[in-house]
């Protein structure tokens, strides 16, 4: 079942947050993933949520997800993100698909 890392990034400094979006493709692509969304607009349409940078990945499971998130090759990306950008991330399943009739 395919699983979904969605991220919200409220950037600090923009020339590191650079360097990690040239590294982190790869490694997500490495995995299984791929961007569904990638810091394009978002609107609030109910609520005070209030997204800053806003990521979707897709995932074909929710263990290669966890796999990508704790990999060799996402470690120094991810140390630019954190030193870059504040973060909050999920990862939340999706839906089986239907058994074919």
């Amino acid at each position: 079942m395919p699983a979904y890392v969605v991220v919200n990034v409220e950037v600090h400094d923009e020339t590191r947050y650079e360097e990690y979006k040239a590294l982190a493709p790869s490694s997500i692509a490495a995995h299984g993933g791929r961007y569904l969304a990638r810091g394009g607009s978002a609107e609030v349409l109910e609520g005070e949520y209030q997204p800053r940078r806003f990521v979707i990945l897709e995932f074909p499971t929710a263990e290669r997800a966890r796999t990508w998130w704790a990999c060799e090759e996402y470690a120094r990306a991810k140390a630019l993100r954190h030193a870059s950008a504040t973060t909050d991330m999920i990862l939340v399943e999706g839906l089986a698909p239907k058994a074919q009739a």
